[in-house]
């Protein structure tokens, strides 16, 4: 999902161009999520003059607005994706950070039942898968 000017301006934001750089990174993200300091490394990488503590700020501002989803995993890793319209969840490698996103159809089911089994009303959930990635180096060095 491509966010665009007017997008910013709707959700009460002003065009500024650490806002536009900060958002076309995490949209053009290879693996979908960022932390703030990958992404403040990547503007400085591109020349661009910001500081960590607006990286910081208008990623907060973006996740205020409902433009980003902040997800706080295990390893006191906080990334951040653009939101999507449909939902996943995660797997995340415990050696090398690598973030899986997966959607499964059962698993979605599972929850509804239990929740129904409940008399629980559901507003959302967050389900994250740690383990080791296929990479071989992960595996070594977790032998």
């Amino acid at each position: 999902m491509a966010f665009t000017n007017q997008d910013l301006r709707k959700a009460g934001l002003k065009v500024t161009l650490p806002r536009i750089k900060i958002l076309e990174l995490l949209e053009q993200a290879e693996h979908h999520h960022m932390s703030a300091e990958e992404v403040y490394k990547a503007l400085i990488d591109q020349g661009e003059d910001v500081g960590l503590a607006t990286v910081y700020r208008v990623l907060t501002q973006f996740e205020q607005a409902g433009i980003v989803e902040r997800h706080n995993f295990e390893n006191n890793l906080s990334v951040f994706e653009i939101t999507q319209d449909e939902h996943h969840d995660h797997l995340v490698c415990d050696v090398c950070g690598k973030i899986i996103e997966f959607h499964n159809n059962t698993i979605e089911e599972e929850q509804l039942k239990v929740a129904a089994e409940h008399d629980f009303k559901l507003s959302g959930h967050s389900l994250v898968l740690y383990g080791i990635c296929s990479n071989q180096a992960c595996r070594d060095s977790a032998k």
